[in-house]
């Protein structure tokens, strides 16, 4: 079973820093583009970053821009949101996604991704 799997979120302050992670079980993600969706109450969902599967592409959109950065670490199946400088505006549930020979154009919107975390809750309060 394929399988992506979400951790690290919780309630920070802002100005704070998370780092998210998503393993996946039931393949490798050599081949994969990846990438984190999160989900605000009432908003529409939003691509916020993601790495092609050849690593030549990364992506951020302008609402986390230096101050998000994504990485991957292919041995252990896993990769990450390294999150900081975290706003109220970020708190949302935020979903891991994985595509076999997927693209990360720089409109992230418009990627396709075939797999998806439960989603995890970050909540950014004080």
């Amino acid at each position: 079973q394929l399988q992506l799997v979400e951790s690290g979120g919780g309630l920070v302050q802002p100005g704070g820093s998370l780092t998210l992670s998503c393993a996946a079980s039931g393949f490798t993600l050599d081949y994969y583009s990846i990438g984190w969706y999160r989900q605000a109450p009432g908003k529409e969902r939003e691509g916020i970053s993601c790495i092609s599967s050849s690593g030549s592409s990364t992506n951020y959109a302008d609402t986390v821009k230096g101050r998000f950065t994504i990485s991957r670490d292919n041995a252990k199946n896993t990769f990450f949101l390294q999150m900081n400088s975290l706003k109220p505006e970020d708190t949302g549930v935020y979903y891991c996604v994985a595509e076999y020979l997927g693209g990360c154009p720089l409109q992230i919107a418009l990627a396709t991704f075939d797999y998806w975390g439960q989603g995890t809750q970050v909540t950014v309060s004080s």
